[in-house]
Formats: C-alpha cells, sequence, structure tokens
C-alpha cells in the first residue's frame, strides 16, 4: 500500500505562487493521483489530478489556467505548481492515489484509498 507524503504549503500574497509536492513510497501505472483540497465547513474539493503512467492531467474550473500538475517519476512525486493564487485557494491541500484508475472520476474524493497528510495553504488579499 503506497504511502503519501505532502509539502510545500505556506503563506503567500494574493498574485503568488507556491508548489506543492507529493512523494509517494510508490505509484501503481493505472491508479491517478490527485490534489484536493478543504476549507473547514466545506466539502473536500478536487483540485488537479494526473494519472501515474500516461500524461493526461485534470483541472477543476476554479484553478485552470493557473495550476499545473505535473510528475517525477524517478522521484516518484507528484508536483502541483499554483500561479496567481487568490485568496479562495487558502485551505489545507491534500494529495491522493490509490484508486481513480485512469482518472475516471478523479475529483470524488471517496474514489482514492491513500491520503498523505495535508498541507495548509494561505493566500492574503
Amino acid at each position: 500500500r503506497a504511502r503519501l507524503v505532502a509539502s510545500g504549503g505556506g503563506s503567500v500574497q494574493s498574485g503568488g505562487s507556491l508548489r506543492l509536492s507529493c512523494v509517494a513510497s510508490r505509484y501503481s501505472g493505472r491508479h491517478c493521483i490527485a490534489w484536493f483540497r478543504q476549507v473547514p465547513g466545506k466539502e473536500r474539493e478536487g483540485v488537479a489530478a494526473i494519472i501515474a503512467e500516461g500524461w493526461s492531467t485534470y483541472y477543476s474550473p476554479a484553478v485552470k489556467g493557473r495550476f499545473t500538475i505535473s510528475r517525477d517519476n524517478a522521484k516518484n512525486t507528484v508536483y502541483l505548481q499554483m500561479w496567481s493564487l487568490k485568496p479562495e485557494d487558502t485551505a489545507m491541500y491534500y494529495c491522493a492515489t490509490g484508486g481513480a484508475l485512469w482518472c475516471t472520476n478523479w475529483n470524488v474524493g471517496r474514489e482514492y484509498s491513500v491520503w498523505g497528510q495535508g498541507t495548509q495553504v494561505t493566500v492574503a488579499s
């Protein structure tokens, strides 16, 4: 069973950028690796996803054009590069894998069986 460690969060001003990293003990080729975010009192939201093998990527409308998901298979790491950050991007960000084969239903949290511990992103206005 894979284990995930997320990092890279922090506090930035509106318009700033951050890069999140998610290191896995291993990734399965068919599985999706996704980033979710959650604000207390709100539902978890799928942000972006990428297939472990292949190059298809997926984004929520809220971040498309501002965020880029990528991976480095040699390092078992998936990145979420975030540009033009807005205060509404403030949330705890989690990476997830272990499900959503070929990224079908990639933004549905219950599709994933393995979650990282989360990294906080705070964007000040």
